[in-house]
């Protein structure tokens, strides 16, 4: 289980680097990016900030359940809860990015709609994971 945890504690680091940038990069360029291209700036901000903040919160439970499966190391639920949460940031907080910027790319992507429900029902699932590994028996 230290293997396991120690990966979600670097997935973690990961992805708090990356919302960071990712941030940054919406608050600093891509409104202008948005508006040189004439598109509406407010309600593909707002859609690419809705992925920033669920990246942020989702990041700090990745760590959340990396950080207790140090504790509880015979868990199943805590590695189940951690890939949870790394795979609803990359299918939810991704697809809203790519959304978001989908003007600007130079092919469709009409298909990732369907794919941040997706991303929820991850997130969801994770939080389902975490509250199972509180009804693990704790050796020792």
């Amino acid at each position: 289980m230290y293997a396991t945890a120690m990966k979600m504690i670097r997935l973690t680091a990961i992805c708090g680097a990356v919302a960071v940038v990712t941030g940054a990069f919406g608050a600093h360029s891509l409104k202008d990016i948005f508006e040189r291209n004439h598109l509406d700036t407010a309600k593909l901000l707002a859609i690419y900030e809705k992925g920033v903040y669920y990246q942020f919160f989702h990041t700090l439970a990745l760590g959340l359940s990396g950080v207790l499966a140090f504790r509880l190391p015979d868990s199943k639920w805590l590695p189940r809860a951690g890939w949870l949460f790394f795979s609803g940031i990359v299918l939810f907080s991704g697809s809203l990015y790519v959304l978001a910027c989908r003007e600007l790319l130079p092919f469709s992507v009409t298909w990732i709609g369907p794919v941040t429900p997706l991303g929820g029902l991850c997130f969801i699932a994770g939080w389902l994971a975490l509250l199972l590994a509180t009804r693990e028996k704790v050796s020792g």
